[in-house]
């Protein structure tokens, strides 16, 4: 089967309710799975990369499709909770397994990233993907006839 290569969607936004900081989103959908890579970077900060965060995999449950399944493959806490929920939800809106990888950081937040903030995010984030998500799934072709 020919797997379509999309363009990767790379895109930046600032954090909601900071002024020097912004996530950065590296978004990759192909025929039969999802890539999705965040992370976070200010000005104050060095240039120097950030650590490595947390890498889910999750799929859709045929059985329970309200409740996809995740596989932790590499976890490291402070990510590990936000990293899985967005894993989840666009598994279950897309039905296609995703791979999701954050070392965003919300600290330079102006409250130090209270849930608020990380919620703010995680639309924000989710919005982008399901948005490039509706594009692209015009371009899919039909697998077994389906």
């Amino acid at each position: 089967m020919e797997i379509i290569e999309n363009e990767p969607l790379q895109v930046s936004m600032p954090l909601p309710r900071s002024l020097d900081t912004r996530i950065y989103i590296h978004l990759t959908i192909r025929t039969k799975s999802i890539t999705l890579f965040l992370t976070t970077g200010s000005e104050d900060e060095p240039t120097m990369p950030p650590t490595m965060g947390s890498f889910i995999y999750a799929v859709p449950d045929r059985f329970n499709p309200a409740q996809p399944i995740s596989t932790t493959l590499y976890s490291h806490e402070p990510t590990l909770e936000f990293t899985t929920r967005i894993a989840k939800l666009l598994a279950r809106r897309s039905g296609m397994p995703v791979y999701v990888g954050n070392s965003a950081s919300f600290a330079n937040c102006p409250e130090g990233g209270t849930v608020e903030e990380e919620m703010d995010v995680f639309q924000r984030v989710v919005g982008v993907v399901s948005d490039r998500l509706k594009h692209v799934k015009r371009d899919l072709p039909l697998i077994n006839g389906a």
